[in-house]
């Protein structure tokens, strides 16, 4: 959420940074400001009353002391009706303020001065690439016809206990997912982040705080009787631990990092792009956070992008990365790089991670600050990537590792696994 201050001092700074998200928030920015105005007016109108009646209330005791209680419960009146004045008050600033959130939870984050203009994800910037596309032999098959093949995921059996987007991993397929995760947690602690176990399931509170809602609450899973909502990313979960907080600077950076399965009801339009491991409703994902200083925070994700690609760098598949530009980037981002792995027997890049700055938009729904050295308390930065989402990752593992003998494990997943190749 953007400080209602910021927006106050940097008006059309605001606006013409927003429009790069395609979307005209000139109307919202005055309602922002407006009821801002309205809203501290009221705090004055109600900070006057109340000292008002404290000074009466003063001034009632002394004539009570001094026996003039005629004159005492005259001023009684007065204050009774500062009273009523009061409550009057406080209701309209209560209504105000809940107005004011309304429309500043529906406003995104303003971009980076480095995010591209465009309009989707075609318009995205590639800045950079690395490993080399392997050439496949003829008949080379795509991974949901690999998972038949060898037996190791199993898209019609989901189907059946849960629905579509629902598969189930198999004998050398569950070893390989789970070696994955392992990997992939490993690769984080190595690296500093703390690893946590995390809820599968967060209230309302915690999908505000990440800015989930009111922005994406179709595509989350809700469980109505507890008012609870399956976590589409361990961002949610991970991120919230620090709601309501206030860090001191030497507890900052903090790192942490967590495996959870993810949710999510967005449906998906028929065709090859979507098929098999594609796009899910229910994916395993490893996910790290940061908690920043605001002079750290870009320092940090560049950090966060170099781990990435450490990471796919030892797993030898060939990626690019693309830095989101103005229509693609996500409600609560500043700046996020897209990490793509190309599906050789597919012949398309396949989306497997995003690492994000949100610089102070979540710590101000978090409440999330620290004490400066100055002992003054200021918003933090927050930053999450995904390291890595398993779906799209197993599928470029099995399409580019893929022999006419079997499927290939990568060398340094095998330690992971106990086994060399599927077959």
């Amino acid at each position: 959420m953007l400080q209602v201050a910021f927006i106050r001092d940097h008006k059309e700074e605001v606006i013409t940074k927003l429009k790069k998200r395609n979307i005209d928030p000139t109307t919202m920015v005055n309602e922002v400001i407006s009821l801002d105005e309205e809203r501290r007016s009221l705090q004055t109108k109600l900070d006057n009353t109340k000292a008002e009646s404290n000074k009466l209330s003063k001034e009632i005791g002394m004539l009570f002391k001094s026996g003039e209680a005629q004159k005492a419960n005259l001023l009684k009146e007065k204050t009774t009706q500062l009273k009523e004045e009061t409550k009057d008050l406080e209701q309209e600033l209560n209504s105000k303020t809940d107005a004011l959130k309304e429309v500043l939870y529906k406003i995104p984050n303003v971009p980076h001065t480095s995010v591209p203009n465009g309009n989707s994800d075609e318009d995205n910037e590639e800045v950079y690439r690395e490993g080399d596309i392997p050439e496949l032999f003829e008949g080379a098959l795509p991974h949901w016809e690999l998972a038949k093949k060898y037996d190791i995921i199993d898209f019609e059996l989901g189907n059946k206990i849960t629905g579509s987007g629902f598969p189930v991993y198999k004998g050398k397929g569950a070893k390989l997912q789970r070696a994955l995760i392992t990997y992939f947690l490993d690769k984080n602690t190595e690296a500093g982040y703390t690893e946590y176990q995390l809820p599968h399931l967060v209230n309302e509170a915690s999908g505000f705080g990440t800015g989930q809602l009111p922005d994406k609450e179709g595509q989350m899973y809700h469980v109505g009787a507890d008012n609870l909502y399956l976590i589409p990313t361990a961002e949610v979960p991970g991120t919230n631990i620090f709601r309501d907080s206030i860090l001191n600077e030497k507890d900052l950076p903090i790192s942490i990092t967590g495996y959870t399965p993810c949710f999510r009801r967005e449906a998906g339009s028929y065709g090859a792009h979507v098929r098999g491991l594609n796009r899910l409703h229910q994916f395993d994902k490893v996910e790290i956070i940061r908690v920043e200083k605001p002079d750290n925070s870009y320092n940090a994700l560049e950090g966060m992008v170099d781990h990435v690609k450490e990471i796919l760098k030892e797993l030898k598949l060939p990626y690019r990365i693309l830095r989101l530009c103005g229509g693609d980037v996500t409600f609560a981002s500043a700046l996020t790089y897209d990490f793509e792995v190309f599906s050789t027997a597919q012949e398309r890049w396949l989306e497997i991670s995003s690492v994000s700055n949100f610089e102070n938009f979540q710590a101000n729904r978090l409440k999330l600050r620290f004490k400066n050295s100055d002992g003054k308390k200021e918003l933090c930065h927050t930053l999450n990537g995904s390291s890595l989402a398993l779906p799209r990752v197993l599928a470029g593992i099995l399409e580019n590792y893929q022999t006419k003998a079997g499927i290939k494990i990568p060398d340094v997943l095998v330690p992971y696994t106990g086994f060399e190749y599927i077959d």
